[in-house]
């Protein structure tokens, strides 16, 4: 490895909301890119770009898109203008040929699961960002494999960021449980935690898990955990939690990062 300090996160993102919100979440979001050096270039694994093929955004200038509905009038007014990166794009086609990745030229952009986190992360909207899309056809030592793939952009100044919730049911909120989880949420969290953070090679198979179905009725919030991890793994470096909690009973918010993150200088 290389003297560059390359980053990984994978964080909780709740409610699109959180764009604006200052609490526990948010404010663990921008005390970590704080203390991390900041990356020449962003690729992101937002549950909100779950298709039937593995593309990457390759446009030089990502639209903002505002994929949800509900939600105060601010929020569709949202704009994120980082650039796009469209020489880092086809380097990741290349990358992850072998999964017949794609370009993306003009279907997508950047979605509320990437914006809603760099909002906090990098509020200026200075660092340029890819997306990277999950193949809903793939297995979950698939996208394990992808993350592997990606670990040599680490260590080239590239943050690899995933963007999900381990625990997500939006069936089963209580809104009357505004900042805990039930206790199912609560152990399955926990038990992801000990996998990432001791073994993260055995990620994959806690889709067997007897509480899966009920944590994740789809898969897509989960998935980007697979990234990191698979990622963490392939670059022999530990994953750490930078932040902890529920909302709502049923959305988890653990997020992680990888490598000594604490004993890095801050970048600004």
């Amino acid at each position: 490895m290389n003297d560059k300090h390359g980053s990984s996160l994978f964080i909780g993102h709740g409610s699109p909301m959180n764009t604006f919100e200052v609490n526990q979440f948010t404010t663990a979001w921008r005390e970590i890119s704080a203390s991390l050096p900041t990356p020449r270039a962003i690729v992101a694994v937002s549950a909100h770009w779950y298709i039937d093929r593995t593309a990457v955004t390759a446009m030089s200038h990502p639209r903002t898109i505002h994929d949800f509905r509900g939600f105060p009038d601010k929020l569709s007014r949202f704009d994120y203008p980082a650039a796009g990166d469209v020489s880092l794009a086809n380097d990741i086609v290349s990358l992850l040929s072998s999964f017949d990745a794609t370009a993306d030229t003009h279907d997508w952009g950047l979605d509320h699961g990437t914006w809603s986190v760099l909002a906090h992360l990098y509020p200026r909207a200075d660092v340029p960002v890819v997306q990277l899309s999950i193949d809903a056809r793939a297995s979950f030592a698939t996208h394990m494999q992808i993350g592997a793939c990606l670990a040599p952009l680490v260590d080239e100044d590239v943050m690899v960021l995933g963007s999900g919730n381990v625990v997500h049911n939006l069936g089963l909120i209580d809104w009357s449980m505004v900042d805990s989880g039930f206790e199912w949420a609560e152990q399955f969290d926990g038990e992801v935690r000990q996998i990432v953070t001791t073994q993260p090679a055995n990620l994959a198979s806690i889709q067997q898990h007897r509480l899966f179905r009920t944590v994740a009725p789809t898969p897509e919030h989960f998935i980007p955990l697979l990234y990191v991890a698979g990622l963490a793994e392939a670059s022999g470096r530990k994953l750490s939690t930078f932040a902890e909690g529920y909302t709502f009973g049923s959305l988890s918010m653990t997020s992680y990062a990888m490598g000594d993150w604490r004993s890095l200088p801050q970048s600004r």
